[in-house]
């Protein structure tokens, strides 16, 4: 039995399987720009954090060169953003952050010179 487009309302007549993007829009409309940056972070670092195989499954998704993707957008975004999230905020992400810089040279077979790691050209060197 197939569902008709009322009811499924994500579903319109003229595009199938579509997204209501009138509902999306106004739902991040109402998500302050720090929840949404805050959150970003947070998914960079365990996303991250995987890919350096600090999760349970250890290596089975280990893989250096995406973590060190990811460790440096979410220096990027920590240092361009900083001062619009407020330490509160930006204290422990850069604190989440340099774990991850330390995991990375830990992980590493060649570690990076100081100031040549993931992240670094945002956060400075970064040492154990």
């Amino acid at each position: 039995m197939s569902e008709t487009p009322s009811e499924n309302p994500s579903e319109s007549p003229e595009t199938p399987g579509a997204a209501d993007f009138d509902a999306m829009t106004r739902d991040i409309a109402e998500v302050p720009a720090v929840e949404v940056i805050v959150t970003v972070a947070v998914n960079l670092m365990s996303a991250a954090a995987v890919k350096l195989g600090l999760t349970d499954e250890g290596d089975a998704y280990k893989d250096l060169d995406e973590a060190r993707k990811l460790v440096t957008a979410l220096a990027g975004l920590l240092d361009a953003s900083a001062t619009e999230i407020s330490s509160f905020h930006a204290a422990p992400l850069r604190d989440g952050l340099k774990s991850l810089q330390l995991a990375f040279r830990e992980a590493s077979l060649v570690p990076d010179e100081p100031g040549q790691g993931p992240g670094e050209k945002y956060t400075g060197p970064v040492y154990g």
